[in-house]
């Protein structure tokens, strides 16, 4: 059965993204502490979402985000309308000069490759994002009059400081009046709960969240780090996965939080940096659909790719209803977006389908 949408004619946005965009400094092949350049993205594991439903399947989404209004901000600005982002829901606010009261966040980050993994390093206290509380949108406004089909939100923005969650509480249960279905990617990240309780108070922040959640998106770590459940049977570097005991967490899952109309999440076995095992498995009315997997698939930037998956799960479940198809689109999103550098995608639908039917890659010509 699928999940019941609004009418796509009687809104102005196919999905609206809330959370925080950063400008991520690439080394590209080298090393954030000997590079003597970088190349710059935007970059947010809840904006990622939104720019590829625009970008690779032609949506009309936007970015709910502040901003300092200075040079860098107008930059992640320029990047955002690159990406073909509504921007009307950015909120500027006055920047001091230097950054002790409000500030853009940014992300340097490695790619990894063969035995040295990703690393990412993160400078964005006092962020503008971080400060945006409950009552800083119009969500009668936008979910009434404009309009909006989908909203998408995560645990990123919800670590970022105590005001965020009562924001992302807020924005979810507004939603909700309006008949709009709302996505959450757990998106656990140790370092943005370390010094504010860690998993201890992720738990508790996510929990409290998961209540007004229609479709949960994560992949095993975040589940068990962020809603406290446990997949037997993998070991401490998640190099296997059992999939029937993953499939025993989810029922575990969805029977405490029977507002979960749908999951879906990645399974990933990283061998090394560059060759990772994937695939993708959704649940939805009482039934596990899983991908084709991509064994040994080599990565260029992982970075995005969970995004970029959820980017494609939701498009299939906008505009097939149908959970198999949704997983397929998501996996096949995933991937491509790995082959290529930045946290977003570069891929299209054509090269998304294609691939989903067994492509090769053989030369284009």
């Amino acid at each position: 059965m699928a999940i019941p949408l609004r009418d796509k004619a009687a809104c102005a946005f196919d999905l609206l993204s809330l959370g925080e965009v950063m400008l991520r400094l690439d080394p590209g092949e080298g090393r954030v502490r000997t590079t003597r350049q970088f190349k710059v993205w935007e970059g947010g594991g809840e904006y990622n979402v939104a720019r590829g439903l625009r970008r690779c399947f032609g949506l009309k989404t936007a970015i709910a985000t502040a901003f300092a209004d200075n040079d860098v901000g107008r930059l992640l600005e320029d990047c955002i309308l690159q990406g073909g982002v509504d921007p009307q829901f950015i909120k500027w606010l006055p920047f001091d000069g230097v950054g002790r009261v409000t500030r853009n966040g940014l992300n340097f980050t490695e790619r990894g490759f063969g035995v040295r993994g990703a690393v990412g390093v993160s400078d964005r206290g006092n962020t503008a994002a971080s400060q945006l509380k409950a009552g800083d949108f119009d969500w009668d406004h936008i979910f009434g009059k404009l309009g909006v089909r989908w909203l998408h939100t995560g645990g990123i923005f919800a670590a970022l400081s105590d005001t965020t969650p009562q924001l992302v509480i807020e924005a979810v249960k507004k939603a909700k009046e309006y008949g709009t279905v709302v996505s959450y990617d757990l998106n656990y990240r140790p370092s943005l709960w370390k010094s504010i309780g860690g998993q201890q108070r992720a738990q508790a922040v996510n929990r409290e969240i998961a209540r007004y959640v229609d479709v949960m998106i994560g992949n095993e770590e975040d589940f068990t780090a962020c809603l406290g459940f446990k997949v037997e049977g993998a070991d401490e570097n998640l190099l296997h996965i059992d999939v029937t005991a993953f499939k025993h967490m989810m029922e575990a899952v969805v029977k405490e939080f029977p507002n979960f109309q749908a999951t879906a999440t990645t399974l990933r076995a990283a061998k090394t940096a560059t060759i990772n095992d994937w695939a993708a498995i959704a649940w939805h009315g009482g039934q596990f659909y899983e991908s084709r997997p991509y064994p040994d698939l080599e990565i260029l930037d992982r970075v995005g790719g969970g995004d970029s998956f959820a980017s494609g799960f939701i498009y299939g479940m906008l505009t097939t209803g149908d959970a198999q198809k949704s997983v397929e689109y998501g996996a096949a999103h995933g991937a491509l977006a790995m082959t290529t550098p930045g946290d977003t995608s570069m891929a299209d639908k054509g090269e998304v389908e294609k691939l989903m039917k067994g492509a090769g890659a053989r030369v284009q010509r």
